[in-house]
């Protein structure tokens, strides 16, 4: 490693926790052993550069500092205070937005945030149901979200895409203060400008959760909701490969007063996030967004977010082809979800997928007769293995060795799953050498310092 401050502390720290606390230290060294190894279709998962890494692990995290910019209640913080408007600017450029908040926690705050700052409990809200593909602080009753508000869920149509009639009708009926959009297992196009045009109609607001499309927004790859919606949240994870963060952005109605305010949008937001919802930030994180919106200013970016979605149309044409029903027929971002066989449901998927060290989540699918906890379908994605550098080919043989171990699985009482021993140990040694051909950027990195 190249001498450096930065440098010489994180050896120092490695070393330090190697000899003080080598319990810690082998359970952080299986993990990374673990991540190398396994090969990861969660569509939840993407993969944190090393260079991001190494900013969340600097001494600037000893810093406190409360408030914004040229505005904190804390002395020390002119490089902090550059770092953050680093990664507005750059998160500007990434997404072309006017404003930019890199201060939420995670975007399930960011949400919250957003919520906080226009509603009052009771207040009216339609977001996109659970089994439908929504995601939880849309308004799922067992989300603060669902539990302050009046939600109204809309859905999808009987092939698989938005049912914007449907959303249309609610939203005539029931006039909500906003309207959520954006998912967790949809795999279509996102129609932002109908949903813009909607809740128009109804004076309502629009906030775009882009959490799962957010890179292929970045490549110019899926609509970008930053000028249809009022305000659009994201994490710095998944498809941004960058730390686990959040991001509230607004474009064209970023200076816009409501009437009878006297704070712009922006404005609101900039005090929902602190002091309402937040206290002092998690400076290195904002720092190591700075990082990761660099990252995505490069052309290599577009290369690897227009491999996630080749991988994903050839992983869900690969499954088509071995008789799979795919939800939605396809997918036009890089989540893959699929009906599991009669014999499975999509716990004991998962359980025998993870025991070959391929690694997927139990998700439901619409019309979803059983529980979250159990469900029948799984979900892919594609982030990890595009930053893998595989591509269809890899993904024809990925689709394999899923159908291999669920043909072959059977499910036991209790949750638990049934796999002969040849089966596994056989899918088991391909995984490895699938992932030991094309190693993660990361950790190969990792392993240099």
């Amino acid at each position: 490693m190249q001498d450096s401050h930065i440098g010489r502390n994180l050896d120092r720290g490695i070393a330090t926790l190697r000899r003080d606390d080598p319990e810690l230290f082998d359970l952080l060294e299986r993990e990374h052993v673990r991540q190398t190894e396994t090969l990861s279709l969660v569509a939840s998962c993407g993969g944190t550069d090393a260079s991001v890494m190494a900013v969340v692990g600097s001494s600037i995290v000893n810093v406190t500092a409360e408030g914004y910019p040229g505005k904190r209640y804390h002395a020390g913080c002119q490089y902090v205070d550059r770092a953050e408007e680093l990664a507005i600017s750059r998160a500007k450029q990434v997404f072309g937005a006017r404003y930019v908040n890199v201060q939420p926690h995670c975007a399930s705050f960011a949400n919250h945030t957003v919520m906080q700052a226009l509603l009052k409990p009771g207040d009216s809200i339609l977001g996109m149901a659970l089994d439908q593909g929504g995601h939880l602080t849309h308004g799922s009753p067992v989300n603060l979200s669902g539990k302050l508000f009046d939600v109204r869920s809309y859905g999808l149509d009987e092939k698989g895409l938005i049912d914007y009639g449907q959303l249309r009708e609610l939203a005539q009926e029931h006039r909500p203060r906003l309207v959520v959009c954006g998912t967790t297992s949809y795999t279509r196009v996102v129609d932002f400008d109908r949903i813009r045009a909607i809740a128009d109609e109804v004076g309502a607001y629009v906030l775009a959760d882009v959490t799962h499309i957010a890179g292929l927004v970045a490549a110019g790859l899926h609509p970008s909701p930053v000028d249809a919606a009022h305000f659009t949240t994201t994490c710095t994870f998944k498809q941004l490969y960058g730390p686990r963060g959040g991001l509230i952005m607004m474009g064209r109605d970023a200076d816009h007063v409501p009437e009878g305010g006297t704070k712009s949008l922006s404005q609101l937001i900039q005090s929902a996030v602190f002091p309402l919802m937040q206290g002092s930030p998690e400076v290195h994180t904002i720092a190591a967004k700075a990082r990761a919106m660099g990252r995505l200013l490069q052309p290599e970016f577009k290369e690897l977010a227009g491999r996630i979605r080749t991988d994903a149309d050839a992983l869900a044409a690969s499954l088509s082809r071995r008789g799979y029903e795919v939800i939605g027929g396809g997918t036009d971002n890089h989540i893959v979800l699929f009906r599991v066989p009669p014999h499975l449901d999509g716990r004991a998927a998962e359980r025998a997928l993870e025991s070959c060290h391929i690694l997927v989540n139990k998700n439901k699918i619409p019309g979803d007769t059983r529980g979250a906890t159990v469900a029948s379908g799984v979900r892919l994605g594609s982030n990890t293995v595009a930053l893998r550098g595989m591509g269809p080919e890899q993904m024809e043989q990925c689709a394999s060795l899923v159908d291999t171990v669920l043909t072959h699985a059977r499910a036991l009482p209790g949750g638990e799953v049934e796999l002969p021993g040849e089966v596994r140990e056989q899918t088991v040694a391909a995984v490895r050498d699938l992932c030991r051909a094309f190693p993660l950027p990361y950790a190969t990195a990792t392993e240099n310092l």
